[in-house]
C-alpha cells in the first residue's frame, strides 16, 4: 500500500483498503494534490448546501408606460363620457316635452264627469234644454274639450226620451251608427228637436219685447243675454244689441 500522511491513513483507511479507491489517492499524491475521499463532500457543496434558498418567485421589473398612448386613450374616455351627457341630457329635455296627459293626467272623459253635468232627460220645456247645452258648452271650455270629443261626452248626459231620440237618429240619419258626427251638426239636430222653430220664434218675440219692468237691473241683464241668441239679427250688430239694452230699462 502506498505511504500516505498519517493523517490521511487515519481519516480515510476504510477506503484505503479498497483497491480501486487506493489508485485514486496515489494519482492525486503523484500530482503534488491532496489526496482526498470521494465521499467526502465539497466545498462548493458544502457553500450551496449553507446558502439560504430564494423566498417566493422573483418579480419581473414593470412594463415601460407609452404615455402617449396613455393620453390618446385618455382623451377619447373624456370625448365618450361627453357625448354621453349629451345625448342623457337631450333625452332629458325630449321627456319634459310629453304632453301632461302621457305622465298619469286623468282622460277628457274622466275630466268631464268630475264637473257634474247634470243629464238632459228630453223634457218639453225648451228652456231646460236652452239651459242645459249653455252649461255642456261652459264645461268644454273649461276643460279645454277637443272639438272631436264634444259629441261623445254630450251624448253621454243624455237619458230616457233625449237618448232614445239619439239612438234611433244614429240608425236612421248616420251610415252604420257612426258616432263621428261633428259638433255643429249635433248642436242644429239638438235644437230643431228640443227646441223647435215655433218655440224659437215665440222666444225671439219675448226678446224683441222685454222690459226691466219689476226686475232688478241684473236680472233684467240676465234675461236679455238669455234670450238675445233667439234674435241672431239683432245682437250680431253691437250697436242695434246696445240700443235695444237701453231701451229696455226703466225711465
Amino acid at each position: 500500500m502506498p505511504r500516505f500522511p498519517v493523517c490521511v491513513q487515519r481519516s480515510c483507511r476504510p477506503l484505503l483498503e479498497r483497491p480501486e479507491t487506493a489508485v485514486k489517492f496515489v494519482w492525486a499524491e503523484q500530482r503534488g494534490g491532496a489526496p482526498a475521499c470521494e465521499d467526502e463532500p465539497r466545498r462548493d457543496e458544502r457553500a450551496e448546501q449553507q446558502a439560504p434558498a430564494p423566498q417566493g418567485p422573483v418579480l419581473s421589473p414593470p412594463p415601460l408606460v407609452d404615455y402617449g398612448v396613455f393620453m390618446q386613450g385618455l382623451v377619447q374616455a373624456m370625448q365618450t363620457q361627453a357625448h354621453t351627457q349629451a345625448a342623457l341630457q337631450a333625452q332629458l329635455e325630449a321627456q319634459a316635452q310629453v304632453p301632461a296627459q302621457d305622465h298619469g293626467r286623468p282622460s277628457t272623459m274622466e275630466r268631464f264627469k268630475r264637473m257634474l253635468l247634470p243629464s238632459f232627460k228630453g223634457e218639453s220645456d225648451p228652456l231646460l234644454a236652452e239651459s242645459w247645452m249653455r252649461e255642456i258648452e261652459k264645461i268644454f271650455r273649461a276643460i279645454r274639450c277637443a272639438d272631436e270629443d264634444k259629441v261623445t261626452l254630450a251624448t253621454y248626459m243624455l237619458k230616457e226620451r233625449a237618448d232614445v231620440w239619439w239612438a234611433s237618429l244614429l240608425c236612421t240619419r248616420f251610415e252604420d251608427g257612426a258616432i263621428d258626427v261633428a259638433w255643429d251638426e249635433f248642436v242644429r239636430l239638438f235644437w230643431a228637436k228640443f227646441v223647435p222653430e215655433h218655440v224659437q220664434d215665440r222666444m225671439e218675440q219675448e226678446f224683441l219685447s222685454l222690459a226691466q219692468g219689476s226686475m232688478t237691473v241684473l236680472e233684467y241683464e240676465a234675461r236679455f243675454y238669455e234670450l238675445s241668441k233667439y234674435a241672431p239679427h239683432i245682437v250680431a250688430d253691437e250697436r242695434r244689441k246696445t240700443k235695444k239694452f237701453v231701451m229696455g230699462l226703466k225711465p
